[in-house]
């Protein structure tokens, strides 16, 4: 394995949508001047959206920039495009979402790329912290034809057709495209999903925005894309903790697109990178050291984000953290 590789911390991108608080620059040191600051993109891509590298050689590009010059960051298992590229194919948010979010819909990828030329988007969400009674919106309570649910936006009525579920910190739901949803208010979520911005809004609760203006509604394409059946059960499922000396692990979601890990640190945690596969970490609380190879050591603390190159060997965590670990 390539010994030259090294650690990058990212800067990410913010985002000032409506219902966005304040929590993420209060509580996790997101020095970005918007209020309200309703997402950062801690690990992204995206041009709407992109992460700038905080260190080492490459401080002051963006991801995507060091990720073109060298695609072989992102690992084997990433293939190329019809266009012979290789892109990183996750995108990794904190969300503080004050107040609700929109009723939404994302398409999935063969709809997404014909029609917006972005990939779909399948995303999980890691709740950090919710406010007593918070709840999300996941799927339908029973199956919705096109009339009913046009129906039910012009009148207001939508929320008595929707699956509302209650959330606690430490929950975790995997929200597949063409799943119809929201995050409530109150709610403190880590996102991980693929790397897209296409989100077709099928209700908004008449907002406004600063300028007076309502947020445009895709209830067309919406319909496209939504599955209209009865929603899938999202009972909490037992998730198995691994303990170790130093550290415990907890898989959190595999699907075609990632794999997200729970990782608690108390004292030391080693793992290796490979050339298959990119990892991404995102510091939930506490604050740690990490090292590898000949790169230099990183200090890391709650709120922070690193990308590890594929390729880049054994890894050592030094400190006490709450992590969350990503890769393909």
């Amino acid at each position: 394995m390539a010994t030259d590789l090294e650690i990058m911390r990212l800067l990410p991108a913010g985002k000032d949508y409506l219902w966005g608080g304040t929590r993420l620059r209060e509580e996790f040191g997101k020095q970005i001047p918007l209020t309200p600051l309703a997402e950062t993109w801690e690990c992204s891509v995206h041009p709407d959206g992109p992460s700038v590298v905080a260190n080492g050689v490459f401080a002051g590009m963006t991801l995507a920039e060091v990720l073109d010059c060298h695609p072989e960051y992102i690992g084997s298992k990433v293939k190329p495009d019809a266009q012979g590229k290789r892109e990183l194919p996750v995108l990794v948010k904190f969300i503080d979402a004050k107040q609700n979010l929109s009723i939404q819909v994302h398409p999935d990828d063969d709809y997404a790329r014909e029609k917006e030329n972005q990939n779909g988007k399948s995303e999980m969400w890691y709740v950090m912290e919710a406010d007593k009674g918070a709840s999300l919106i996941y799927g339908f309570q029973h199956p919705m034809s096109r009339e009913q649910l046009r129906k039910a936006v012009d009148t207001g009525t939508l929320d008595k057709h929707l699956q509302k579920v209650q959330v606690e910190k430490g929950d975790v739901y995997y929200v597949p495209a063409g799943t119809v949803h929201g995050i409530g208010a109150g709610t403190l979520v880590a996102e991980i999903q693929e790397s897209s911005n296409v989100t077709y809004r099928v209700y908004d609760y008449n907002r406004v925005d600063k300028n007076g203006r309502k947020r445009e509604l895709h209830f067309d394409q919406a319909v496209e894309v939504m599955d209209m059946s009865i929603a899938p059960d999202i009972r909490k499922k037992s998730r198995f903790v691994h303990y170790y000396q130093g550290c415990s692990r907890e898989i959190l979601c595999r699907c075609k697109y990632f794999e997200t890990e729970h990782i608690r640190v108390t004292h030391g945690f080693a793992f290796t990178v490979y050339d298959a596969s990119f990892q991404i970490l995102l510091c939930l609380d506490g604050e740690a050291g990490i090292e590898a190879g000949e790169s230099e050591p990183v200090r890391f603390g709650k709120g922070d984000c690193l990308f590890l190159p594929a390729g880049l060997g054994r890894c050592y965590v030094i400190g006490k953290a709450q992590m969350l670990k990503i890769r393909c």
